[in-house]
């Protein structure tokens, strides 16, 4: 679980985030939403520790069930705590240079001490886990489509068996229908090894889909948070108007209620 209290962050006198509160959840899909300039980027950046905060805290739950803010970690803590973290970025960010397999075995080769032959078969396990063929374990990533190479990044995200997971736009870039695969590879993982994974979106069939526990931020305040199914019943004229802008939304909100 990841706890933000009370989180202020500024850029040039110029406040992103303002007293920002919101608890994330293990085994959840947890989503930051809001429109572009809302302040969820900087949310999840502060989480990861790219941002300092101005104020507030940030504190994670870490291995042997302390709870500490990231603030105050040193630096031998903060170091621990990035093992316990995988990232899945908005372009995949995978190796050119790499196969398949080794873009998965990068993290094991820079933060475990396995032997070569436990980090070649964490590897395997790991794509084989994202549905990858084994006759693509040594492709390059520009051999194999943008779909594929996002789950191979969800392999690569997952092979130090992190209690955290950060999503950034997972879906950017994808067709519908991978959309929907990626978007239950992600809520399958979240639930099996009950990581506590945060999903930054504006893809509101993403939003419907897997939104176990969602924040919703407006200029930098939040203004709403619950799951996919409250969205529905929300009294919040702003997040209704950015989730059920299109009249497709319209329709499915009506029929909800």
């Amino acid at each position: 679980m990841i706890q933000v209290k009370d989180v202020v962050k500024s850029f040039d006198g110029n406040a992103v985030l303002n007293h920002v509160s919101a608890t994330f959840e293990d085994g959840k899909v947890n989503m930051i939403i809001g429109q572009s300039g809302s302040g969820k980027t900087v949310l999840m950046k502060s989480m990861i520790g790219l941002h300092q905060v101005d104020e507030g805290q940030i504190i994670f739950d870490t291995s042997g069930g302390k709870q500490q803010d990231l603030a105050s970690m040193t630096e031998k803590e903060v170091r621990l705590l990035h093992r316990e973290v995988g990232m899945l970025f908005q372009g995949s960010a995978l190796f050119d240079s790499m196969t398949v397999q080794e873009n998965v075995m990068y993290p094991l080769e820079m933060f475990s001490d396995m032997s070569k032959s436990e980090m070649v078969a964490r590897a395997r396990f790991c794509l084989e886990r994202v549905n990858m063929p084994e006759r693509s374990f040594g492709l390059m990533p520009s051999e194999i489509s943008g779909g594929m190479q996002k789950r191979v990044a969800i392999a690569r995200a997952i092979a130090l068996n992190p209690r955290y997971l950060f999503c950034d736009e997972p879906n950017s870039g994808l067709d519908p229908r991978t959309s929907l695969v990626i978007d239950k590879l992600i809520q399958d993982i979240t639930q099996e090894y009950n990581i506590c994974t945060i999903v930054n979106s504006h893809d509101m069939n993403s939003i419907m889909e897997i939104g176990d526990n969602i924040v919703f931020l407006r200029n930098g305040v939040k203004e709403w948070q619950g799951s996919r199914h409250e969205i529905f019943h929300a009294d919040n004229e702003a997040l209704n108007d950015f989730v059920f802008a299109s009249e497709l939304f319209k329709k499915v909100k009506s029929a909800a209620q």
